[in-house]
């Protein structure tokens, strides 16, 4: 093989390792994503939980009819 070539072959050996390093980083940033993510999920179902029950506590409407009748 030429110098030109083995030049070549050893820059796209540094760019591939350089992208798998990328990668391997951008991929532990997903998995924390998403155990926020699912984290936030449950207690987003909580509250929602939550704001059901309190809606169904709740007085419903009143049917007065207003001062001025």
């Amino acid at each position: 093989m030429s110098e030109k070539t083995l030049e070549r072959i050893e820059a796209l050996e540094a760019h591939l390792a350089h992208t798998e390093k990328e990668i391997e980083d951008m991929n532990q940033v997903v998995l924390i994503q998403r155990e926020e993510i699912t984290r936030i999920t449950r207690r987003l179902d909580k509250l929602m939980g939550r704001v059901d029950t309190l809606e169904d506590l709740a007085p419903g409407p009143e049917a007065h009819k207003p001062p001025h009748y």
